[in-house]
Order: C-alpha cells, then structure tokens, then sequence
C-alpha cells in the first residue's frame, strides 16, 4: 500500500460519499483520476485489505432483530462449521477467535425465532452443537475509525 490507499481507507471508512460518482468525488478530493481510485478500490478488494462496501444499518429501527453467536468448534470442523454459517444472508459477521468459543458470528433477522431455526439448522448440518446465542441487552454504539498512516 502506498500513501494514495492510504489516504483512500481513511476518507471510505467512516464516510464513504453517496454520489452518483463516488469515485470521481474521492478522486477530486485526493488529487486522482475517478479511474485511478476505483482500481486501487477494486486492488484492496481482491487483496482483502477492503472486505466490504456497504451500509450499516440499525437493524432495530428497521424492525429486525440481531445476535452475537459464539460457538464451540472442533479444529477439523471450522472450515465446514464457517462454510455453513457463511450462507445465512443474516450473518453479518464471522470469525474466528483463540478462545474456548472459537467461531463467533453476528446473525440478524426479521425475528428471534428465525435466528433460532437458523441456529439448530447450522448444528443438524455441522455436528456443532455448542452455540451459544447472546442477544444484545442495551445497545451501545460507538465510532470505530482506524486512522490509516
């Protein structure tokens, strides 16, 4: 990485600009062509460094419900124990901690009742039948920025 995606982390993380072109907008702003910065965009993409774009959203003031899963994988079950978890639309995060609980995941849907149908499919379909749901009793919310130099 050098300064440029450097420079173009810090200004996307926090506040990534809802245009009709974003990217002529970050390139004006950084001293770039539109094109040069949604290369270096689509680069930090495929080498993982940016693992999404996209809208975060509340899912309590659209009416949904949200999880934090925490579950207990034998090491020969985690790549197919994370396959399985990865393809719920719901989870939104999946990783992987050194720690009893091994894999924890965040899970969000329309209701609890479907986040617990969905959590006894992944234990039917993996074998893996300590997860732990842990549901948010207040929410807090807090500015997570990494200041790239």
């Amino acid at each position: 990485m050098d300064d440029i995606d450097r420079k173009i982390l810090n200004e996307i993380q926090a506040c990534f600009p809802i245009t009709e072109r974003p990217y002529k907008y970050l390139g004006d702003k950084l001293d770039c062509t539109e094109d040069e910065i949604f290369l270096r965009v689509k680069r930090l993409i495929k080498d993982g460094i940016i693992r999404r774009i996209g809208g975060s959203f509340s899912p309590k003031k659209l009416g949904f419900v949200s999880t934090l899963c925490a579950a207990k994988v034998p090491e020969d079950k985690i790549e197919k124990f994370v396959e399985v978890v990865n393809k719920y639309s719901g989870v939104t995060h999946n990783y992987f901690r050194d720690h009893e609980y091994n894999i924890w995941f965040t899970f969000i849907a329309p209701d609890m009742n479907l986040i617990k149908n969905h959590i006894g499919q992944i234990v039917r379909s993996t074998g893996v039948n300590d997860i732990l749901n842990l549901p948010s009793l207040k929410t807090y919310k807090i500015l997570v920025d990494f200041h790239i130099s």
